[in-house]
């Protein structure tokens, strides 16, 4: 039966590059990896494919080889060299062969994994104040820290420290399965390739101990709620030795009762008597440095907007600051006294606002405009 052309068997065309080219054949490896099948005539079919997939990479990762098959096909790819199984390659083969055995089966190099310590989170409740001129907090944090005392080795001295009699200080273990072999951890040491005799007595051999830090933290102004910040290597410490993860601050900011915010503004209802609306006048104010005086003009209406300059929220990035607004809210009189209706009344007249009931009212004009 002839041979397959090697770059369709590894789904690439001739022009691929060392990088596709590795890429690909990774990918083949593990469709076709006889581990993964079930059943005789499956995995029977699968070794086949797997040897095929090998034996195409091997000659065309191989710069000198590949350019004889892309000359004289299969029998100049073989001038001089013949294919070498699983247990030869030459080049970067046997590494792309190793590292798929370690996606497959989680296999270490020998020695104990070092591992990035988890991130952790610290709910921040802040005062409107503090979110908008921020504060320099202090945070005391439980997290997993690495033990002082040992190192992080677990051990309680060097000596303590043995090679794991099961796996020689290798950290893997070797089976034969089918007609190659497969290197899975060490059930012993864990795939350290060591084992401990006499624990640390601080953290009793776990290499990290729990413990409560107080870490600072500055709070910019002009933070918000949702936002959260990060502490780079604030987080837990990692096994092994490990380095730590992030801590992040999670900011959540108190409703004020008077104050609220939009985006960089601040607004605030101003309740304001008709009078003073009507005819102008001056009103005290709250901000949030104190209280001020700001001059009603004459007429002001419902809802007017009024804007204090720079009295808002600084901008995260430093170079500007939001306003103070505030909304008016005219208030009208519930109960009045006889002489005040008398006084509403007769101004009413004056300006013309009232509508006799036995007159030409509003209505009455309404009517008449349509007929």
């Amino acid at each position: 039966m002839a041979k397959r052309d090697y770059y369709e068997i590894l789904g690439v065309d001739k022009n691929v590059s060392d990088e596709e080219l590795k890429k690909a054949y990774r990918k083949m490896a593990r469709q076709h990896h006889p581990d993964l099948h079930t059943g005789d005539e499956q995995k029977k079919t699968a070794e086949e494919r797997f040897k095929e997939v090998n034996e195409a990479y091997e000659i065309l990762s191989d710069q000198e080889k590949r350019k004889r098959y892309d000359m004289f096909g299969h029998a100049g790819a073989q001038q001089g060299s013949g294919f070498e199984g699983f247990g030869g390659q030459a080049g970067g083969f046997g590494d792309v062969f190793n590292d798929i055995f370690e996606d497959f089966f989680g296999g270490q190099r020998g020695g104990s994994r070092v591992e990035r310590g988890n991130d952790l989170q610290y709910n921040l409740e802040l005062s409107f104040e503090e979110a908008v001129y921020g504060k320099d907090a202090k945070l005391k944090i439980p997290r997993w820290e690495t033990c002082g005392d040992c190192k992080g080795t677990g051990a309680k001295s060097a000596a303590s420290i043995k090679t794991c009699p099961s796996c020689k200080g290798a950290g893997q273990l070797r089976f034969q399965q089918g007609f190659f072999s497969v290197s899975r951890p060490c059930g012993q040491c864990d795939g350290a390739g060591q084992i401990v005799t006499e624990p640390c007595p601080t953290c009793q051999g776990r290499q990290r101990v729990y413990r409560e830090r107080t870490i600072a933290v500055h709070i910019p102004a002009g933070i918000e709620s949702g936002m959260r910040l990060r502490l780079s290597n604030e987080g837990e410490h990692g096994p092994n030795a490990g380095p730590p993860g992030d801590l992040y601050v999670a900011i959540s900011v108190k409703p004020h009762p008077v104050f609220q915010r939009k985006g960089m503004d601040i607004l605030c209802d101003v309740p304001v008597n008709f009078i003073t609306a009507t005819l102008g006048g001056k009103i005290e104010v709250p901000t949030l440095k104190g209280d001020t005086v700001i001059k009603i003009l004459a007429g002001t209406q419902h809802d007017k907007i009024m804007r204090l300059k720079g009295l808002g929220v600084p901008s995260l990035k430093g170079n500007q600051t939001g306003d103070q607004l505030y909304i008016i809210k005219v208030q009208i009189p519930t109960k009045l006294t006889a002489r005040q209706k008398e006084l509403l009344t007769e101004f009413a007249k004056e300006s013309g606002m009232v509508m006799e009931a036995d007159g030409d009212g509003f209505f009455d004009k309404m009517k008449t405009f349509f007929e």
